[in-house]
C-alpha cells in the first residue's frame, strides 16, 4: 500500500470504538502509512486553529486520501477556500448541515460548499437518518461537488453510537479489499 491516508475526525474526536479509530488500526496492520491527529481542543473546537493545523499536517504528511466524518468535513471546506495539492480521493462521511447553529461550534458555520475540493474522486456517505443533515442538502452538497453519493439506511450520524466501530464499506474503500 503506497498511499498516504490522513484521517480527520469531528467535533468531539474519534476514539476506539468509532469507525475511524477502527480504519486507522486496520490502514497500520496492513503496513500502510496513516495519520490520525488528534484535532485541538476537539471538545470546543476553533475553525481557524483546526484550519491552522491542519494546514501543517497537509504540507508536512502529503497525503493522497482523505477521510472526513462530520465537523472535519466542514473544516475541509473551510481549507478548500485556499489552492490545495490535489488528492486522489476525498471521502466525506456524515456532514453536518453547512447552517448548523450548535453554539459550541459556531465558528465553522456557515459555511459555503467550495468551487473546489482538490480530488480527483470523491465519496459522499450519510445516513437517512442523520439528526445533523437532511438528505436534500447532502444530495445538492454531493451533486455540487461531483461526489459520488451514498445513502446507508438508519445509521444515524455513522459513529459509534449508532454501531459503526468496524465498518467494512470503508475499509473496502480505502484498503480494496473485502
Amino acid at each position: 500500500m503506497s498511499d498516504k491516508i490522513l484521517i480527520l475526525h469531528g467535533w468531539g474526536g474519534s476514539d476506539h470504538p468509532h469507525w475511524q479509530s477502527e480504519l486507522a488500526s486496520q490502514i497500520a496492520k496492513n503496513y500502510g502509512t496513516v495519520s490520525f491527529p488528534l484535532l485541538n481542543n476537539c471538545h470546543f473546537p476553533s475553525k481557524n486553529r483546526w484550519v491552522k493545523q491542519v494546514k501543517q499536517i497537509l504540507e508536512e504528511f502529503k497525503p493522497n486520501i482523505v477521510v472526513c466524518h462530520s465537523l472535519a468535513n466542514t473544516l475541509w471546506f473551510w481549507l478548500c477556500q485556499e489552492e490545495l495539492k490535489e488528492l486522489d480521493k476525498l471521502i466525506i462521511v456524515s456532514p453536518p448541515s453547512l447552517n448548523t447553529t450548535e453554539a459550541t461550534i459556531k465558528t465553522f458555520f456557515p459555511c459555503e460548499i467550495p468551487q473546489n475540493v482538490y480530488a480527483k474522486e470523491v465519496e459522499l456517505i450519510v445516513s437517512d437518518n442523520d439528526p445533523w443533515i437532511e438528505l436534500d442538502e447532502a444530495k445538492n452538497i454531493a451533486r455540487a461537488i461531483g461526489a459520488n453519493y451514498t445513502v446507508i439506511k438508519n445509521a444515524g450520524h455513522i459513529n459509534a453510537d449508532s454501531g459503526y466501530g468496524k465498518w467494512e464499506l470503508i475499509e473496502t474503500m480505502i484498503l480494496g479489499k473485502k
